[in-house]
């Protein structure tokens, strides 16, 4: 852990000048979701720094714990977390923390949560169930996210509201279609996400101010 914390620093240290500008605000965004869902395609795809990957090779010790139903063609996966950076606008600078699937990495899940400000979770409809644990584990957190359903070529197409009813998702938690190779689509669902952060906050300081209002009359 020592070295991938090491290996962020230099990521981080190889971004512009004016990243590290008084102006920008920097945030901790989590990318989540279940085994092979595309989390790492993801941090790769929208990273204006070389994102760090932890990934190794699939072996024959993973059998029984790693179920490749519907995504037979994967051959590595994610032991730690993958790291890169984006910049939205000219001020909000996100750092991006890719968060191990598996149940068995699951105890990472609270330190690389530490300090975020929301969440994108990736839930690919071949293996709808592998994000409910991301899905929980945020509404108990009530840290704010994003559903992104990543629409993988195979895959079956369903609307977005079956999805949403099949996650029982809140009214207000956001769910997009995206692909997490393409640039423009995933900056679309950072962008939601912020946007959410944000109508959120804005909502909890109004109903603080009307409680501070109504405390004073």
């Amino acid at each position: 852990m020592a070295s991938a914390r090491s290996d962020i620093a230099s990521s981080a240290s190889t971004a512009s000048p004016s990243a590290a500008s008084p102006s920008f605000i920097a945030h901790k965004i989590l990318i989540a979701g279940g085994f092979g869902s595309g989390k790492t395609t993801l941090v790769g795809a929208i990273s204006e720094v070389r994102p760090l990957r932890t990934e190794e090779t699939l072996t024959t010790a993973s059998i029984g714990l790693d179920d490749l139903t519907g995504i037979d063609g994967k051959t590595t996966t994610t032991v730690a977390l993958d790291f890169g950076r984006i910049t939205l606008g000219t001020q909000i600078v996100l750092y991006l923390f890719g968060m191990p699937g598996q149940e068995r990495f699951s105890f990472m899940w609270d330190e690389l949560s530490y300090g975020a400000l929301g969440a994108v979770i990736l839930a690919d409809v071949r293996r709808l169930d592998d994000c409910f644990p991301s899905v929980n584990y945020f509404e108990t957190l009530r840290l704010p996210f994003v559903v992104a359903v990543n629409c993988f070529d195979d895959s079956p197409l369903y609307e977005p509201e079956e999805v949403r009813m099949a996650l029982d998702l809140d009214a207000d938690t956001p769910l997009v279609l995206c692909d997490a190779r393409d640039v423009g689509s995933v900056k679309q669902v950072l962008i939601t996400l912020v946007e959410t952060i944000a109508g959120r906050r804005s909502a909890a300081a109004s109903q603080a101010r009307l409680a501070a209002s109504a405390g004073r009359s």
